[in-house]
């Protein structure tokens, strides 16, 4: 019988069968370790073959992911931890105030989504608590992201009519929210569908953090039709599986520049005649993103945390 994951614990697994029936099961020790350098085989959105046995289900296979977005994990003895599996669309939630989403986190996201084939939606959040400084930084990140393939949708959570324009985009689609602790994404979902009535956190006063409430990503069925994905609160996104070499792959304005360089090895670094580098001297490129890639290609692939600046 095959089953829809709905939430992953580490152990224990909600599956939605196709009788729409929720059922708790367990994974055999031969899938936990098949040569999977993850903190998370199976993952929440994964489409997965079951058995029943006498008193219990078991998942005995992954069916084929359409794709997956993955983060480094924190845990030295792992590679990655899955985020989420066949994903029509993410959205990510940014905020500046309460907390502050650092740029660099932005287009960290954008990238593991853009090498994923993941189209992305930036929903800034809490709007009703922007000063003319966040408003403006707002207006000048819409015009960076929107014009390079992104769309920007201002919202507050809180407000029902703000969002709901999503449930018609999420409509019969597997979607993912995802940002940092405390930029709202519970609320959003309880707003996209009340009766869920899940669990929100409050903001730390002393580092204006999120508190974690979701530990582990859990999909739930929206009334509206569709399912959403609610991820942990993330305060650090590492990148792994991808060569620096592709970094450029996966920032489309950038992408669009490929082959115009002198050198057809151009990293775009330190290299004479660089169409990017000439394109961010020219405004063409945004320098916040040229700053990322820069990060990108300089850090330290051994670093399980990353340390970006500030908005």
């Amino acid at each position: 019988m095959k089953g829809l994951v709905l939430k992953s614990t580490g152990r224990w697994y909600n599956v939605q069968l196709e009788s729409k029936q929720i059922v708790t099961a367990s994974i055999k020790g031969k899938l936990r370790i098949d040569g999977l350098k993850t903190t998370n085989p199976v993952a929440s959105g994964d489409e997965v073959e079951m058995d029943f046995g006498l008193e219990d289900y078991t998942i005995k296979s992954i069916l084929p992911r359409r794709n997956y977005i993955v983060r480094k994990s924190t845990n030295l003895s792992k590679q990655m931890q899955i985020l989420a599996a066949n994903i029509d669309r993410a959205y990510l939630i940014v905020t500046l105030k309460s907390p502050i989403t650092q740029i660099a986190f932005i287009d960290r996201f954008l990238v593991a989504a853009e090498s994923f084939r993941i189209p992305t939606t930036l929903l800034f959040n809490k709007v009703d608590l922007y000063g003319e400084r966040e408003k403006q930084i707002m207006i000048e990140l819409t015009e960076i992201y929107s014009e390079i393939g992104y769309p920007c949708y201002p919202i507050s959570a809180q407000d029902e009519a703000s969002v709901a324009f999503l449930r018609n985009e999420i409509k019969d689609k597997q979607v993912m929210i995802s940002g940092n602790s405390g930029v709202g994404k519970t609320t959003l979902v309880n707003a996209l569908d009340p009766s869920l009535n899940l669990r929100t956190g409050e903001i730390s006063q002393v580092h204006e953090q999120g508190k974690h409430t979701t530990t582990f990503a859990e999909m739930h069925a929206l009334q509206s039709g569709g399912y959403i994905i609610d991820t942990p609160g993330i305060r650090a996104f590492g990148l792994v599986d991808l060569d620096k070499e592709h970094f450029k792959d996966y920032f489309p304005e950038m992408r669009e520049l490929i082959g115009e360089c002198r050198f057809h090895n151009c990293k775009h670094l330190n290299e004479p005649h660089c169409a990017i580098k000439s394109a961010v001297e020219q405004g063409d490129i945004s320098e916040s993103r040229y700053q990322s890639y820069l990060q990108l290609m300089y850090e330290d692939p051994n670093d399980p945390y990353r340390r970006n600046e500030f908005v």
